[in-house]
């Protein structure tokens, strides 16, 4: 592998750059500019209103969509659920005059038919669609703002809030930490499932939240709808997710703690291994921990969280097997690797510290 100093050094409490939203025009509150009459009248009229700061989640552990799992905060609920995994580019719930339904454009999503050609948001902001929980009830998902990211122009940011059935009111479904205390959501073509796979459907979406996997992973440079010297970037990035979260078995389970500093790298140059020592990262410090396929971990040296290897072989039976390192060069190399796949032809490999001693991750805990 050619290795050079350019490298990405990432959090996976997604600690994303700050600059995209000093520098991004602010939204402005959506403002109706359609009649509405009927019952649903004064339902829809209370969207994209400001919420008191009470309602706001809290960070649960390291997370694939970046969305709470349930609206009953205090209900333990398994971290493979979320309160909106899909939504229905069309028919839409409430739109502009003449909008019959959403399309996507590259990183944005445009009306159709588009009332103002050109503009990425037009159309678009105030836009109502109906979407579905991992649960299978359907939840409504209106967009309340748009904001063009400031790495690239294409790609657009949406203020997005859903109906909670339960406080019957309109909320942000993101969850927001520290670092993200009022976070957003890109739309993603396709559906993610329970298991952390990603299922090309048409006609639908995935609004993915700042602070989750996705998001993060499009981020670090792998678009889904983008391709590099004819390659499609899709499999690099559903790769990306699986690695974020160290979900080593690919069933959505993560193995991590936030806030996790690691370097990712990959066979086709996009993002190289660091070499260089800075404030964030001492490479000397850092060991190779797996090499990751769209489906999870081809082999891995060790776990991220500091759980013995023998957890993994219990929650995944017949996918690893031990015995003989691999060697993969660069000084790399598994003790357990998958029987069905060559290590070498993973499509990325990450390092990491060595977890504190004694330290688990609770979330993935059974």
């Amino acid at each position: 592998m050619n290795l050079s100093p350019r490298c990405l050094l990432v959090c996976l409490v997604l600690s994303v750059p700050m600059l995209a939203r000093a520098t991004a025009p602010a939204s402005a509150k959506f403002a109706p500019r359609f009649a509405v009459s009927g019952p649903r009248a004064e339902h829809y009229s209370r969207r994209c209103q400001s919420q008191s700061a009470q309602r706001i989640a809290r960070p649960q552990g390291t997370m694939l969509w970046g969305t709470r799992r349930s609206w009953d905060s205090e209900k333990p609920t398994d971290e493979r659920n979320s309160v909106v995994v899909s939504v229905d580019l069309a028919p839409l719930r409430q739109a502009d005059v003449g909008v019959k339904a959403l399309r996507f454009n590259g990183g944005h999503l445009v009306a159709s038919p588009s009332p103002d050609a050109g503009a990425v948001t037009s159309g678009v902001v105030g836009t109502v669609l109906q979407g579905t929980s991992s649960d299978g009830k359907p939840v409504e998902v209106a967009i309340c703002g748009a904001e063009p990211s400031a790495e690239d122009a294409g790609m657009v940011f949406y203020r997005i809030e859903a109906w909670n059935a339960v406080a019957q009111e309109w909320e942000n479904p993101c969850v927001a930490v520290d670092r993200v205390p009022d976070p957003r959501a890109l739309a993603v073509s396709g559906v993610w499932d329970s298991s952390g796979a990603h299922v090309d459907a048409p006609g639908k979406l995935t609004f993915a939240c700042e602070n989750g996997a996705i998001t993060k992973c499009i981020r670090w440079g792998y678009k889904p709808w983008a391709s590099r010297e004819g390659r499609s970037l899709a499999d690099l990035h559903q790769a990306c997710t699986r690695l974020a979260r160290a979900d080593y078995c690919g069933n959505g389970r993560n193995h991590t703690h936030e806030d996790t500093t690691i370097d990712i790298y990959d066979r086709f140059g996009l993002l190289e291994r660091a070499t260089e020592t800075s404030r964030e990262w001492d490479p000397t410090k850092a060991s190779f921990e797996a090499a990751w396929a769209p489906d999870g971990a081809t082999c891995l040296a060790r776990t991220r969280d500091g759980r013995a290897m023998e957890t993994i072989l219990r929650e995944c039976p017949q996918r690893f097997q031990t015995g003989a390192a691999v060697e993969l060069g660069a000084g790399e190399h598994c003790t357990a690797r998958r029987a069905d796949v060559e290590p070498g032809t993973a499509l990325l490999r990450n390092l990491s510290y060595g977890a504190p001693k004694g330290s688990t991750s609770s979330a993935s805990a059974p």
